[in-house]
């Protein structure tokens, strides 16, 4: 419930008072980013000299990583 609220813009400050906590802080747990905002944002971020898009390893990783 906390993330609809902030997603749909309503203030930090209000929705820890909505929630009952003591200060803004605590409220910080409960708007904690669910899955498809954080892939939202990472979308629109690249690294310097990289090229944007979802990273893919290759076959070699992949081998070593189930060695594991």
């Amino acid at each position: 419930m906390a993330m609809e609220l902030l997603q749909a813009g309503v203030d930090r400050s209000i929705i820890a008072l909505w929630l009952g906590h003591e200060s803004v802080e605590t409220t910080r747990i409960d708007l904690d980013a669910d899955l498809a905002l954080k892939e939202g944002i990472l979308a629109k971020t690249t690294a310097p000299g990289g090229k944007p898009g979802r990273y893919q390893a290759d076959d070699a990783l992949l081998s070593f990583l189930k060695t594991l």
